[in-house]
Order: structure tokens, then C-alpha cells, then sequence
């Protein structure tokens, strides 16, 4: 995993960011991380700068001025791993609703077998959440079943957070034209990365809730989501 990176967006996970580095570490002497931190006013950042002296050349962050959105802070990400020589890129949160064990299974999807993107994939065979509320269940279920509908995707988690990217794909997608910055970013990036008829496979794993820090799921964002899938479709179809 010589080629690989995973950015991790944070903001105030001063509880999970040194567990998760050394989690995701422990998967491989060769992977690097990217934290993009916006500023956290829990000093995740600091923390950050500490593990730097323990990690060098391995652990980056990069520091934004404010909480400016996911999308964002992925788009920041990809530009700054893009200006490197990574040829697999990451997407991953902080607060181990995904399991850096699984690292390996989306690197292998995409290093082996031949997938563009891997999804890591909690509707691929059935609903594999743990510690999650039944209504949080339901709407993510079927916010998924919704955007597999109106665009046409063949995805079952098409709101995933968990991916790995070949860097071709980045590379084949205009990032300042990413629209989303919310929940609604990771299905126009699996849409715009679908249109361009890039392979794409799901790798089934098993979600976690967060069990330190808070959620940063909001209705406003889950609006952007639902309205924002429409809009990307309509739009895809005039391009034609």
C-alpha cells in the first residue's frame, strides 16, 4: 500500500483522531493519512501536530480556516493527494463507524481486482449497521433505495462514506464543479464517477455508530440530499 492515502475530515474529534491514526497505521507500514481539519475548536489539530513528531513523513494535516462543509474538506483532500504521487485515495471517517480493518478489502477491490471505486458497502448484503437507531436505519436505507431510483445507479449504499478511488478517477472529475458539501457529496461523486462509466464495486462491511463525539448529521444536509439528487440528474440528462 506504498501508493495509498486516507484523508480524514474532522472537526472537534479530539476524542477519536489518535485512536483512529493509530488504528488506520496499524493496517500498514506504508499507508499515509491526511487529516483536514477545519479548525477544530477542540484542538483536534494540536493533536494532530503532536503524532506528527511520532509519524513524519507519514501523518499530514492540512488546516482550514473554519467549518466549511465535508465536501469541502474532500475536495481540499483530493486536490492536495492529487499534487502527490498516490495512486489509491481514501475516504474515511473519524469516529470508527468505519473499521480500519476493512482498509485492506477496499484497497484489494480496487489493486486486484480492477475496480476504479470501492465502496464500502452497508446495504451489499442486507443492512449491516450496528448501534444506530431504527429511524436513522430506515432513512438511510432508503434515502440509498431513493437515489439508486432517480439516477439509475446499480449502487445499494450510494450515500457511503467509505471509499477508495484509483486516482484516475479524481483526475477524470472536474472537482470545482462538485456542487454538494453535505451528506449529498458522496452521491454526486459516486454519480459523477457512474456517468463516466468507471467500474465500481461495493465491498459489504459492517457500520458502527460513533461512540465518542457527536453526530454531525443535520436536517439541513439531509435536505440537500434529497432535493439536491433530483437537480444532479436533471442536469446529467441536458448534458447529453
Amino acid at each position: 500500500m506504498l501508493d495509498s492515502v486516507v484523508i480524514i475530515p474532522t472537526y472537534n474529534e479530539i476524542e477519536n483522531i489518535e485512536s483512529i491514526i493509530r488504528a488506520v497505521f496499524s493496517q500498514s507500514d506504508e499507508i499515509h493519512i491526511l487529516i483536514v481539519d477545519d479548525n477544530s475548536p477542540d484542538l483536534t489539530a494540536l493533536k494532530v501536530k503532536a503524532l506528527q513528531e511520532e509519524f513524519p513523513k507519514k501523518l499530514f494535516l492540512e488546516l482550514r480556516e473554519e467549518k466549511s462543509g465535508l465536501g469541502t474538506a474532500y475536495i481540499h483532500g483530493f486536490k492536495w493527494c492529487l499534487a502527490k504521487s498516490y495512486n489509491y485515495i481514501f475516504e474515511m471517517d473519524a469516529d470508527f463507524s468505519h473499521d480500519p480493518k476493512d482498509i485492506i478489502k477496499l484497497y484489494n477491490a480496487c489493486h486486484i481486482e480492477g475496480a476504479d471505486m470501492a465502496i464500502g458497502s452497508r446495504y451489499k448484503t442486507g443492512v449491516n449497521v450496528v448501534n444506530w437507531p431504527m429511524n436513522r436505519v430506515l432513512m438511510s436505507y432508503w434515502a440509498s433505495k431513493y437515489v439508486r431510483l432517480i439516477t439509475g445507479m446499480k449502487i445499494h449504499d450510494t450515500t457511503a462514506g467509505f471509499v477508495c478511488y484509483k486516482r484516475r478517477v479524481l483526475e477524470a472529475i472536474d472537482l470545482d464543479a462538485v456542487k454538494f458539501i453535505g451528506y449529498a457529496f458522496q452521491i454526486e461523486m459516486k454519480f459523477k464517477t457512474y456517468i463516466k462509466k468507471f467500474k465500481i464495486v461495493e465491498v459489504p462491511v459492517i457500520f458502527t455508530d460513533r461512540t465518542k463525539g457527536e453526530s454531525k448529521l443535520s436536517s439541513g444536509i439531509i435536505s440537500e440530499a434529497i432535493f439536491g439528487v433530483i437537480s444532479m440528474k436533471l442536469k446529467s440528462l441536458f448534458k447529453k
